[in-house]
Protein backbone atom coordinates (compact mmCIF):
# COMPACT_ATOMS: atom_id res chain seq x y z
CA UNK A 1 0.00 0.00 0.00
CA UNK A 2 2.93 2.29 0.65
CA UNK A 3 4.20 2.24 -2.60
CA UNK A 4 0.62 2.72 -4.18
CA UNK A 5 0.74 5.90 -2.01
CA UNK A 6 3.99 6.80 -2.51
CA UNK A 7 3.75 6.45 -6.73
CA UNK A 8 0.28 8.21 -6.41
CA UNK A 9 2.47 11.53 -4.72
CA UNK A 10 4.49 11.36 -7.88
CA UNK A 11 2.01 11.95 -10.22
CA UNK A 12 -0.75 13.53 -8.39
CA UNK A 13 -2.14 17.05 -9.29
CA UNK A 14 -5.35 18.74 -9.67
CA UNK A 15 -9.16 17.08 -9.79
CA UNK A 16 -11.63 19.83 -10.35
CA UNK A 17 -15.12 19.98 -9.30
CA UNK A 18 -16.05 23.70 -10.55
CA UNK A 19 -20.03 24.86 -8.87
CA UNK A 20 -21.44 27.06 -11.23
CA UNK A 21 -23.93 29.30 -11.06
CA UNK A 22 -22.55 31.59 -8.36
CA UNK A 23 -20.99 29.19 -5.91
CA UNK A 24 -17.43 30.25 -6.58
CA UNK A 25 -15.02 28.11 -8.98
CA UNK A 26 -11.92 26.67 -7.13
CA UNK A 27 -10.07 24.06 -7.80
CA UNK A 28 -10.24 20.89 -5.41
CA UNK A 29 -7.04 19.96 -4.72
CA UNK A 30 -7.33 20.57 -1.03
CA UNK A 31 -10.46 18.19 -1.15
CA UNK A 32 -8.75 14.84 -2.31
CA UNK A 33 -6.90 12.31 0.22
CA UNK A 34 -3.08 12.70 -1.47
CA UNK A 35 -0.35 14.48 -0.34
CA UNK A 36 2.14 16.24 -2.83
CA UNK A 37 5.87 14.54 -1.85
CA UNK A 38 8.24 17.14 -0.45
CA UNK A 39 9.94 19.45 -2.26
CA UNK A 40 7.67 18.36 -5.98
CA UNK A 41 5.53 21.40 -7.66
CA UNK A 42 2.76 20.81 -9.61
CA UNK A 43 1.10 23.12 -11.99
CA UNK A 44 -1.05 23.43 -14.77
CA UNK A 45 -3.83 24.86 -16.31
CA UNK A 46 -7.25 23.92 -16.59
CA UNK A 47 -10.67 24.77 -18.55
CA UNK A 48 -14.61 24.24 -17.23
CA UNK A 49 -17.55 25.28 -19.17
CA UNK A 50 -20.65 25.21 -17.22
CA UNK A 51 -24.36 25.93 -18.92
CA UNK A 52 -27.95 25.81 -17.65
CA UNK A 53 -31.45 27.28 -18.98
CA UNK A 54 -33.24 26.19 -15.89
CA UNK A 55 -32.92 27.49 -12.48
CA UNK A 56 -34.85 27.66 -8.44
CA UNK A 57 -36.38 30.68 -7.97
CA UNK A 58 -36.70 29.59 -4.14
CA UNK A 59 -37.64 26.25 -4.31
CA UNK A 60 -39.73 26.85 -8.09
CA UNK A 61 -37.89 25.25 -10.82
CA UNK A 62 -38.78 27.40 -14.08
CA UNK A 63 -36.85 28.86 -16.90
CA UNK A 64 -36.37 32.30 -18.01
CA UNK A 65 -36.77 33.80 -21.58
CA UNK A 66 -34.85 36.79 -21.12
CA UNK A 67 -32.03 35.35 -20.28
CA UNK A 68 -32.22 31.86 -22.57
CA UNK A 69 -29.12 29.94 -21.58
CA UNK A 70 -26.75 31.24 -19.40
CA UNK A 71 -22.62 29.83 -19.90
CA UNK A 72 -19.97 30.17 -18.02
CA UNK A 73 -16.39 29.62 -19.16
CA UNK A 74 -12.99 29.02 -16.88
CA UNK A 75 -9.86 28.72 -17.57
CA UNK A 76 -7.23 28.76 -14.11
CA UNK A 77 -3.56 28.52 -13.42
CA UNK A 78 -3.51 26.02 -9.96
CA UNK A 79 -0.33 24.79 -8.30
CA UNK A 80 0.19 22.52 -5.47
CA UNK A 81 3.92 22.35 -3.48
CA UNK A 82 4.92 19.90 -1.25
CA UNK A 83 6.39 21.46 1.88
CA UNK A 84 6.95 17.99 3.46
CA UNK A 85 5.27 14.85 2.93
CA UNK A 86 2.42 15.99 5.32
CA UNK A 87 2.36 19.18 4.70
CA UNK A 88 1.19 21.06 1.39
CA UNK A 89 0.15 24.83 -0.09
CA UNK A 90 -1.80 24.96 -2.51
CA UNK A 91 -3.25 27.68 -4.80
CA UNK A 92 -5.92 28.69 -7.72
CA UNK A 93 -6.41 31.81 -10.03
CA UNK A 94 -9.27 31.57 -12.16
CA UNK A 95 -10.23 34.03 -15.55
CA UNK A 96 -13.77 33.63 -15.72
CA UNK A 97 -16.31 34.65 -18.60
CA UNK A 98 -20.45 34.42 -18.53
CA UNK A 99 -22.91 35.08 -21.00
CA UNK A 100 -26.27 35.01 -21.63
CA UNK A 101 -28.15 33.45 -24.87
CA UNK A 102 -31.03 35.37 -24.90
CA UNK A 103 -31.97 39.50 -23.81
CA UNK A 104 -29.80 42.63 -23.32
CA UNK A 105 -27.57 41.30 -20.96
CA UNK A 106 -24.35 41.48 -21.11
CA UNK A 107 -21.92 38.44 -19.96
CA UNK A 108 -18.81 39.94 -17.75
CA UNK A 109 -15.24 38.51 -17.87
CA UNK A 110 -11.80 38.64 -15.84
CA UNK A 111 -10.09 37.33 -13.03
CA UNK A 112 -12.12 35.81 -10.06
CA UNK A 113 -10.26 35.41 -7.01
CA UNK A 114 -6.85 34.09 -5.76
CA UNK A 115 -7.11 31.03 -3.29
CA UNK A 116 -4.67 29.78 -1.07
CA UNK A 117 -4.81 26.93 1.08
CA UNK A 118 -2.80 24.75 4.07
CA UNK A 119 -3.46 21.14 3.37
CA UNK A 120 -1.81 18.67 6.46
CA UNK A 121 -1.87 15.18 7.33
CA UNK A 122 -1.45 14.60 11.14
CA UNK A 123 -2.25 10.99 10.87
CA UNK A 124 -1.62 8.09 8.70
CA UNK A 125 -1.75 4.43 9.55
CA UNK A 126 -1.52 1.39 7.68
CA UNK A 127 -3.72 -1.56 8.33
CA UNK A 128 -2.17 -4.60 6.06
CA UNK A 129 -3.27 -3.99 2.58
CA UNK A 130 -5.49 -0.39 3.46
CA UNK A 131 -4.37 2.77 4.31
CA UNK A 132 -6.46 5.36 6.51
CA UNK A 133 -5.28 8.98 6.92
CA UNK A 134 -7.12 12.08 8.42
CA UNK A 135 -6.59 15.83 7.41
CA UNK A 136 -7.03 19.17 8.43
CA UNK A 137 -7.24 22.09 5.46
CA UNK A 138 -7.71 26.09 6.35
CA UNK A 139 -8.00 28.03 3.16
CA UNK A 140 -8.81 31.90 2.34
CA UNK A 141 -9.98 33.87 -0.90
CA UNK A 142 -9.44 37.39 -2.11
CA UNK A 143 -10.83 38.70 -5.22
CA UNK A 144 -8.16 40.30 -7.37
CA UNK A 145 -9.96 42.65 -9.68
CA UNK A 146 -12.35 45.02 -9.54
CA UNK A 147 -15.55 42.71 -10.68
CA UNK A 148 -19.29 43.91 -9.70
CA UNK A 149 -21.11 41.15 -7.73
CA UNK A 150 -24.29 43.09 -8.14
CA UNK A 151 -25.25 41.57 -11.71
CA UNK A 152 -26.01 38.15 -10.95
CA UNK A 153 -26.16 35.50 -12.71
CA UNK A 154 -23.85 37.20 -15.13
CA UNK A 155 -21.48 38.06 -12.32
CA UNK A 156 -18.32 36.08 -12.15
CA UNK A 157 -18.71 35.81 -8.47
CA UNK A 158 -20.02 37.18 -5.02
CA UNK A 159 -16.83 39.34 -4.24
CA UNK A 160 -16.67 38.27 -1.06
CA UNK A 161 -13.16 37.19 0.94
CA UNK A 162 -13.76 33.86 2.81
CA UNK A 163 -12.04 31.49 4.96
CA UNK A 164 -12.31 28.20 5.03
CA UNK A 165 -12.21 25.09 7.55
CA UNK A 166 -12.37 21.74 6.38
CA UNK A 167 -11.70 18.34 8.05
CA UNK A 168 -11.54 14.69 5.85
CA UNK A 169 -10.44 11.05 6.03
CA UNK A 170 -9.74 8.95 3.49
CA UNK A 171 -9.38 5.32 3.35
CA UNK A 172 -7.81 2.88 0.62
CA UNK A 173 -8.08 -1.10 0.44
CA UNK A 174 -6.13 -2.29 -2.28
CA UNK A 175 -7.01 0.10 -5.11
CA UNK A 176 -10.28 0.87 -3.60
CA UNK A 177 -11.03 3.98 -1.97
CA UNK A 178 -13.18 6.72 -0.15
CA UNK A 179 -12.73 9.99 0.88
CA UNK A 180 -15.13 12.24 3.38
CA UNK A 181 -15.06 16.18 4.17
CA UNK A 182 -17.01 18.71 5.77
CA UNK A 183 -16.22 22.08 5.72
CA UNK A 184 -16.90 25.63 7.08
CA UNK A 185 -17.13 28.71 4.99
CA UNK A 186 -16.63 32.24 6.54
CA UNK A 187 -17.88 35.39 4.26
CA UNK A 188 -16.96 38.69 4.51
CA UNK A 189 -19.21 41.35 3.54
CA UNK A 190 -19.71 42.79 0.29
CA UNK A 191 -19.46 46.19 -0.98
CA UNK A 192 -21.84 47.17 -3.80
CA UNK A 193 -21.67 50.10 -6.50
CA UNK A 194 -25.49 51.49 -4.81
CA UNK A 195 -26.21 53.19 -1.66
CA UNK A 196 -29.72 51.11 -1.16
CA UNK A 197 -30.73 47.59 -1.81
CA UNK A 198 -33.65 45.62 -0.89
CA UNK A 199 -33.79 42.02 0.80
CA UNK A 200 -36.51 41.18 2.73
CA UNK A 201 -36.24 44.75 4.08
CA UNK A 202 -34.90 48.43 2.46
CA UNK A 203 -31.23 48.72 3.13
CA UNK A 204 -29.84 52.22 3.05
CA UNK A 205 -25.97 50.81 2.77
CA UNK A 206 -23.86 50.01 -0.31
CA UNK A 207 -22.46 46.71 2.56
CA UNK A 208 -23.98 43.45 2.11
CA UNK A 209 -23.78 41.01 5.50
CA UNK A 210 -23.15 37.88 3.51
CA UNK A 211 -24.47 34.56 5.19
CA UNK A 212 -21.94 31.50 6.06
CA UNK A 213 -21.95 28.23 3.97
CA UNK A 214 -20.76 24.55 4.88
CA UNK A 215 -19.98 21.88 2.61
CA UNK A 216 -19.89 17.78 2.24
CA UNK A 217 -18.45 16.06 -0.30
CA UNK A 218 -17.79 12.09 -0.35
CA UNK A 219 -15.67 10.72 -3.26
CA UNK A 220 -14.94 6.94 -4.04
CA UNK A 221 -13.41 5.58 -6.72
CA UNK A 222 -10.25 3.16 -8.24
CA UNK A 223 -6.81 4.96 -7.49
CA UNK A 224 -3.05 3.86 -8.67
CA UNK A 225 -0.27 4.97 -9.71
CA UNK A 226 -0.92 5.24 -13.01
CA UNK A 227 -5.17 5.79 -13.09
CA UNK A 228 -7.81 7.86 -10.81
CA UNK A 229 -11.50 7.10 -11.35
CA UNK A 230 -14.19 8.54 -8.95
CA UNK A 231 -17.62 9.21 -8.24
CA UNK A 232 -17.95 12.46 -6.45
CA UNK A 233 -21.33 13.81 -4.53
CA UNK A 234 -21.28 17.34 -3.25
CA UNK A 235 -23.74 19.74 -1.07
CA UNK A 236 -23.03 22.99 -0.56
CA UNK A 237 -25.62 25.03 1.80
CA UNK A 238 -25.34 28.89 2.58
CA UNK A 239 -26.10 29.12 6.14
CA UNK A 240 -28.95 32.26 6.08
CA UNK A 241 -29.73 34.53 3.12
CA UNK A 242 -33.23 34.58 1.36
CA UNK A 243 -34.53 33.28 -1.42
CA UNK A 244 -35.21 35.01 -4.69
CA UNK A 245 -38.41 37.09 -4.83
CA UNK A 246 -40.93 36.14 -7.75
CA UNK A 247 -39.57 37.30 -11.44
CA UNK A 248 -36.95 39.21 -9.54
CA UNK A 249 -33.11 38.95 -9.99
CA UNK A 250 -30.96 36.84 -7.81
CA UNK A 251 -28.87 39.04 -5.13
CA UNK A 252 -25.42 38.51 -4.05
CA UNK A 253 -27.07 37.22 -0.61
CA UNK A 254 -29.36 34.60 -1.40
CA UNK A 255 -29.69 31.03 0.34
CA UNK A 256 -27.53 29.11 -2.56
CA UNK A 257 -28.28 25.25 -2.23
CA UNK A 258 -26.81 22.89 -4.30
CA UNK A 259 -26.42 18.91 -4.35
CA UNK A 260 -24.12 17.66 -7.30
CA UNK A 261 -23.33 14.57 -8.64
CA UNK A 262 -20.05 14.02 -11.20
CA UNK A 263 -17.14 11.99 -11.82
CA UNK A 264 -13.16 13.11 -12.05
CA UNK A 265 -10.27 11.03 -14.21
CA UNK A 266 -6.42 11.33 -13.85
CA UNK A 267 -4.36 9.68 -16.25
CA UNK A 268 -0.51 9.70 -15.75
CA UNK A 269 1.14 9.75 -19.27
CA UNK A 270 3.73 6.49 -19.48
CA UNK A 271 6.13 8.83 -21.97
CA UNK A 272 6.31 11.73 -19.80
CA UNK A 273 7.29 10.93 -16.03
CA UNK A 274 5.23 13.93 -14.02
CA UNK A 275 2.94 14.53 -16.85
CA UNK A 276 -0.99 13.91 -16.67
CA UNK A 277 -4.09 14.65 -18.09
CA UNK A 278 -7.37 15.14 -16.02
CA UNK A 279 -11.24 15.44 -17.16
CA UNK A 280 -14.21 15.76 -15.32
CA UNK A 281 -17.77 16.61 -15.75
CA UNK A 282 -20.79 17.11 -13.09
CA UNK A 283 -24.69 18.17 -12.82
CA UNK A 284 -26.51 19.47 -9.95
CA UNK A 285 -29.24 17.37 -9.11
CA UNK A 286 -31.19 20.03 -6.68
CA UNK A 287 -30.83 23.65 -5.75
CA UNK A 288 -32.16 26.59 -4.49
CA UNK A 289 -31.61 30.29 -5.84
CA UNK A 290 -29.43 27.98 -8.12
CA UNK A 291 -29.29 27.57 -12.17
CA UNK A 292 -29.70 23.85 -13.07
CA UNK A 293 -26.05 23.42 -14.23
CA UNK A 294 -24.43 20.88 -16.17
CA UNK A 295 -20.28 20.94 -16.16
CA UNK A 296 -17.81 19.36 -18.17
CA UNK A 297 -13.79 20.12 -18.25
CA UNK A 298 -10.05 19.03 -18.59
CA UNK A 299 -6.77 19.99 -17.80
CA UNK A 300 -3.20 19.34 -18.23
CA UNK A 301 -0.04 19.09 -15.45
CA UNK A 302 3.54 18.85 -14.60
CA UNK A 303 5.03 17.79 -11.62
CA UNK A 304 8.62 19.49 -10.98
CA UNK A 305 11.03 17.88 -8.28
CA UNK A 306 13.00 20.40 -6.35
CA UNK A 307 14.74 17.75 -4.17
CA UNK A 308 18.21 18.80 -3.46
CA UNK A 309 19.13 14.99 -3.38
CA UNK A 310 18.45 14.87 -6.88
CA UNK A 311 20.22 17.90 -7.54
CA UNK A 312 23.70 16.52 -5.96
CA UNK A 313 22.80 13.47 -8.10
CA UNK A 314 22.74 15.25 -11.27
CA UNK A 315 25.34 17.24 -10.37
CA UNK A 316 27.85 13.82 -9.65
CA UNK A 317 26.81 12.30 -12.94
CA UNK A 318 27.75 15.66 -15.14
CA UNK A 319 30.82 15.55 -13.35
CA UNK A 320 31.25 12.04 -14.23
CA UNK A 321 31.07 12.40 -17.57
Amino acid sequence: MQIIKTSIRRILCLLIITIAARIPSKAQTEIDGIMMAKNNYCSGIMYNYSSWDQYWEGTLKRNNLNLGTVSTSMIAYMGNYGVSDKLNVLFGLPYIKTKASAGTLHGMQGLQDLSLWVKWMPYEKEFGKSTLSFYAIGGVSVPVSDYTPDLLPLSIGLRSKTISLRAMADYQIGSWFATASATYVVRDKVTLDRELYYTTQLHQTNEVAMPDASSVNIRAGYRTGRLIAEAVWNKWTTLGGFDITRNNMPFVSNRMNATMLGVNFKYNLKGVDGLSLIANANATLSGRNMGQASNIGGGVFYILDFSPKKKKEKKADTSKK
